[in-house]
């Protein structure tokens, strides 16, 4: 049976349909269900974000980094933009060349004339001429690796106001602790947290997003890091939003050097205290 009462007025059923939320004869079914609970959850997140930008201007940019299908891009123009000016953009960021041409189709067909899909990095996209020199609101959704950092460089190089983030997995840190764990252990007996090799790659993770927060911090960003709920088939489900309030940026720039030097992550300073 159709839960109806899932689906936002006025969001389109077709884009719902072409996105696989929906089936062919209009249907939820369970898989279909939790990927529109989730969207629909993010979207409360972020439409405060979108209004608030609007307070100062009507036009709002958003990228979209590691946009696989454009799930979250669609929906975010489908649920506000279509209804708001027309000088708002959002840009896609996906490196799979058939993803990119897949939703220029799906935009052009559904006449989302305000959305752009570009076959760029995240890296790639930061000096990119496609994309405005400062931008709204950065987004990045389960981009691997070092992508969510490249997304977060990118936010601060564009003076981002707003970055939304659900970090990946992410190996930089973990294998650096692998590699110096030998030392590690005779000189201090906090290794011990990531002496195992589970605990190496999930300690990895968690200090990665903790640093993530402070390079944030520093650049004078308010953050705050909560949970999403209806992720839960996911580990990864770490929602990381920051609001520029032109904070101090030197205790948390201090904290953030302690910190690395506390666990032997110096040789990490280049990542996390660029640009």
């Amino acid at each position: 049976m159709t839960e109806k009462h899932s689906i936002k007025p006025g969001q389109s059923i077709e884009l719902l349909k072409e996105l696989h939320i929906l089936t062919r004869d209009g249907n939820l079914n369970q898989d279909s269900r939790r990927k529109l609970k989730q969207i629909n959850h993010l979207y409360q997140f972020i439409e405060p974000l979108l209004k608030e930008v609007q307070l100062d201007h009507p036009g709002i940019t958003l990228v979209d980094h590691g946009a696989g299908k454009s799930y979250l891009g669609f929906i975010l123009y489908d649920l506000f933009f279509k209804f708001q000016d027309s000088s708002s953009h959002i840009f896609g960021i996906e490196t799979r060349d058939e993803l990119v041409k897949k939703s220029r189709e799906l935009a052009e067909r559904l006449l989302f004339s305000g959305m752009s899909f570009l076959n760029l990095s995240v890296a790639e996209s930061i000096n990119s001429d496609e994309i405005p020199e400062t931008v709204d609101i950065v987004t990045a959704l389960h981009a691997c690796n070092t992508a969510t950092d490249d997304a977060i460089l990118f936010a601060l190089k564009k003076k981002a106001r707003f970055i939304v983030l659900v970090p990946c997995c992410q190996a930089e840190i973990a294998a650096v602790f692998r590699k110096n764990k030998s030392t590690a252990l005779a000189l201090n007996n906090l290794t011990e947290i990531w002496r195992h090799p589970l605990h190496t790659r999930e300690f990895g993770s968690h200090v990665t997003n903790v640093l993530r927060c402070l390079q944030l911090e520093a650049h004078g960003y308010q953050v705050n890091v909560t949970e999403l709920v209806g992720w839960e088939h996911s580990m990864k489900n770490e929602l990381i939003i920051a609001s520029y309030k032109d904070l101090p940026r030197r205790r948390p720039s201090e904290r953030l050097n302690d910190l690395l030097n506390s666990l032997g992550l110096e040789e990490m300073n280049h990542r996390f205290f660029a640009p």
